[in-house]
């Protein structure tokens, strides 16, 4: 590919601009918006992208707890991006991704230990069938003790590639009767299978009865945030997941979405080598 060196210096001004907004932005309490914070699996033997270790994730929310974080709800939350209502100081929402067992063997004790609520998004057709997973007895105890029971699809499809809108539907509204039965509670919220989602799906999902929907997008979300493709800060996909980089996810949001952002772009549109030195925790 040639070198373009008009291409070039442009894209670094535009990096440069972007990233003097981000900063300045950073420093305004409103464009911190509310963190969503996005989960997997919690335990000390799979050693892959999507798990945190047992002691990481007590360190983190040790962390959220002495510096005075308060956990909310999904309802929580929606009710304060569409009807401005009050939430506690320093709100944080606590999300994990397809119900795997040791979200009740390993972070369940630790979420309790820290008197806080938290999210759980079920592949409702691995329920109280593989082992790895969730029971519905075992989900039933956690909704009893600050565990919100939330929609991950019936069996983790990517919803924009499913064929059809029949099969869309399907995967939307029979995990959402399921955890109802079983549970005993209304379904409101989605978590899209791999984040995948297109106008289409948010059309379907609308038409499904769910209130609202989360990606995988990093950054936070502010009043007037789109409900069905609402933000979260993924504390998965490095090589390590130390608390460093927990916090640095955690607080230097409106500066990290945006070179996420440049960085995507510049791979997408000026040049692959340059966005490569854009490294992000």
């Amino acid at each position: 590919m040639r070198f373009n060196m008009k291409k070039f210096i442009l894209g670094l001004i535009v990096v440069s601009i972007l990233l003097c907004i981000s900063l300045l932005l950073a420093a305004i309490p409103y464009y911190q918006g509310i963190p969503v914070l996005n989960y997997h699996q919690i335990n000390d033997s799979a050693h892959n992208a999507l798990t945190v270790t047992t002691t990481q994730f007590e360190a983190q929310m040790k962390y959220l707890a002495k510096n005075g974080y308060h956990t909310i709800t999904p309802s929580e939350l929606a009710d304060a991006l569409e009807n401005n209502a009050a939430l506690p100081e320093k709100p944080v929402l606590i999300t994990f991704d397809d119900g795997y067992l040791d979200n009740y063997n390993n972070a369940f004790p630790i979420l309790k230990r820290y008197n806080m609520k938290a999210t759980i998004f079920l592949i409702t057709d691995y329920v109280s069938v593989y082992p790895n997973y969730l029971t519905w007895d075992k989900a039933l105890e956690m909704q009893e003790n600050q565990i919100d029971l939330e929609s991950h699809t019936l069996s983790h499809v990517e919803l924009s590639k499913t064929g059809s809108a029949t099969e869309t539907l399907h995967q939307l509204t029979d995990s959402k009767k399921a955890i109802e039965w079983h549970l005993k509670k209304k379904v409101d919220f989605l978590a899209y299978p791999c984040g995948s989602y297109d106008d289409e799906t948010i059309a379907l999902v609308k038409d499904a009865g769910y209130r609202a929907a989360f990606t995988v997008q990093y950054g936070a979300n502010k009043p007037g945030a789109q409900m069905y493709a609402l933000d979260r800060i993924p504390i998965f996909g490095g090589n390590s997941h130390t608390l460093l980089r927990f916090k640095l996810r955690l607080n230097c949001v409106p500066v990290l979405s945006v070179l996420n952002h440049i960085r995507t772009y510049m791979i997408r549109n000026i040049h692959p080598g340059l966005a490569a030195f854009i490294i992000l925790p």
